[in-house]
């Protein structure tokens, strides 16, 4: 072949291999099970439909199975990944949740209820928080806890729930929110049959080889201890706390937040559900950490989250289970992690998805709402065989933040306590904790102001509020209350309590609505639900 010749064919090579990196990934391995791998499962099967998806899972690995509540977007995934949501609860034994009850947080025998959704309404710019402190401050004899404001907590007091409605805008009942209790190994069981039936394909199996590139490090296929090999273009590592690809096999390092995060080990149990069946977490202070409480519609799930280096194991089993509703359904089944995050999410041609990406421990039930935003990223960037750096550092970026986010407010509820006299609780109140959250807690104390950073902030005014206001954190009202006279503030505030009261008294009991339920959505109402009925073939958006 003559120069001309040699020059022309490596040209076409090089325009094959750009045409070819610019191809959107084809096959899609994801390791591992458990809720972080159906999860991702259910979404990119919904979406992608000619992707070919396998998923790697060994019966003989066990999952960690503690995260049993979750915060109202878990409603956003059941629709994007087109879950029908009565037959979840059905299938997954699951009760609603309109929030979260903390005990003995801000002092022991005190006790507050961070709600979901809005708070009381505004009276012009002034939001129901900024009112209440003005009136504690100025006649407190005449001012009621502020749980008597949301609509949510006092569901919650009253064991009552309802779906919002929107219908009437004026009635506290249209800014209800609400999410779920499910037994998290039921929820991937269904999960995992929703996913086979659209052509997902399981691989039982235990992993012992990543095999990569040897030049760009790639991963390219796994090997299993019985010699099967899966290939793909891109992997997804739900793996857990192993990160065995993220981790072990491309290095990517963990940044721990254990100097301000003490707990790094649980212990969970279930125990025998008993009467009512309540429409919220509990979450108790505890000598070294703190006890949960979920209640499930055959169950209730259990777990105390503590410091190893300050109380022993053989001391939170005797607390756990003596501090139990019903009897125990198993012994006490230990937990290790480290509170933190993965250095990257998205490293190559893996990204990590679930505790392989990082770990918070389930204070305010984000565990399984960081799967769910890893895989909405996952789907925004979805990647071509190319692997664009810039996809993949936005990717990190905004993985970061929401780690970061989220450490601050789990971290706020720790450093506002005013407990005293165990080793925990005296290290967290008086802990230095990192600027960020400093800069929030300036704003709250001159003036119970708060404002997102951006729109990825997971939590909302009204949280912050609940939980600063719950655990007595000191603040100045807005400045401008001090032009509303005193009758006007009391007027106001007791019309909110007062109004709130009524609606939930007619609100129905949860339990009996629970079993009320039928077990799945009729098809037409399905087929008619334009959440379930957009659907868009990745190959056709992609077609070349």
């Amino acid at each position: 072949m003559d120069q001309a010749g040699v020059s022309g064919a490596v040209s076409k090579a090089r325009e094959e291999s750009l045409a070819a990196a610019d191809q959107p990934v084809r096959k899609v391995t994801i390791v591992g099970g458990g809720t972080a791998g159906w999860m991702t499962a259910a979404v990119l099967s919904q979406w992608l439909s000619k992707v070919e998806i396998t998923l790697v899972e060994s019966d003989e690995i066990g999952t960690i199975g503690v995260g049993e509540a979750t915060i109202p977007h878990i409603r956003n995934f059941l629709a994007l990944a087109g879950i029908d949501a009565l037959k979840m609860i059905s299938e997954s034994k699951a009760s609603f949740k309109l929030g979260i009850e903390f005990v003995n947080w801000g002092a022991d025998g005190e006790r507050y209820i961070h709600g979901f959704g809005k708070i009381g309404r505004d009276m012009l710019w002034l939001h129901p928080h900024q009112l209440w402190l003005a009136a504690k401050a100025r006649v407190p004899e005449k001012v009621l806890s502020f749980d008597h404001y949301s609509i949510n907590c006092v569901a919650c007091h009253k064991n009552k729930f309802a779906f919002p409605d929107t219908r009437n805008r004026n009635s506290p009942v249209a800014d209800m929110e609400y999410a779920y209790h499910f037994d998290a190994s039921l929820f991937a069981r269904y999960l995992r049959s929703e996913c086979e039936t659209r052509g997902v394909k399981r691989v039982e199996g235990r992993i012992n080889e990543v095999i990569q590139n040897p030049e760009t490090g790639f991963v390219e296929k796994v090997r299993l201890t019985d010699g099967r090999e899966v290939e793909g273009d891109l992997f997804v590592d739900c793996s857990g706390m192993r990160a065995l690809l993220i981790g072990d096999a491309l290095g990517i390092g963990y940044d721990n937040w254990n100097k301000w995060l003490l707990c790094d080990r649980a212990q969970a149990v279930p125990c025998a559900s008993v009467s009512p069946i309540t429409p919220y977490t509990r979450s108790t202070a505890k000598k070294a950490g703190w006890q949960w409480r979920i209640p499930l519609q055959h169950r209730i799930g259990n777990g105390y989250v503590y410091s190893s280096d300050l109380i022993s194991d053989e001391e939170v089993a005797e607390s756990l289970l003596r501090d139990l509703d019903g009897e125990a359904m198993a012994d006490p089944r230990p937990v290790r992690f480290a509170p933190g995050r993965r250095l990257k999410s998205w490293e190559k041609n893996v990204i990590a998805i679930g505790l392989s990406s990082g770990f918070l421990e389930p204070l305010e039930s984000t565990s399984i709402h960081l799967i769910q935003t890893g895989i909405h990223r996952l789907l925004a960037m979805f990647p071509a065989i190319g692997f664009n750096r810039a996809d993949i550092d936005e990717y990190n970026r905004q993985a970061r933040y929401e780690y970061e986010d989220v450490r601050d407010f789990i971290i706020a509820h720790y450093k506002v306590t005013r407990r005293s006299g165990d080793p925990f609780w005296d290290h967290v109140r008086e802990m230095d904790v990192p600027d960020s959250l400093n800069e929030r807690f300036d704003l709250f104390r001159s003036s119970g102001r708060f404002f997102k950073h951006g729109a990825a902030e997971l939590f909302a005014e009204e949280s912050w509020v609940q939980v600063l206001l719950g655990q007595g954190f000191e603040m100045h009202a807005d400045p401008v209350t001090e032009f509303v006279g005193d009758e006007d503030l009391v007027g106001f505030l007791q019309d909110l309590a007062d109004t709130i009261e009524e609606v939930a008294d007619g609100l129905s009991d949860h339990g009996e609505l629970l079993r009320q339920l039928p077990s799945s959505t009729p098809p037409t109402e399905v087929a008619s639900s334009p959440q379930v009925s957009f659907k868009i073939s990745y190959d056709r958006a992609n077609a070349s």
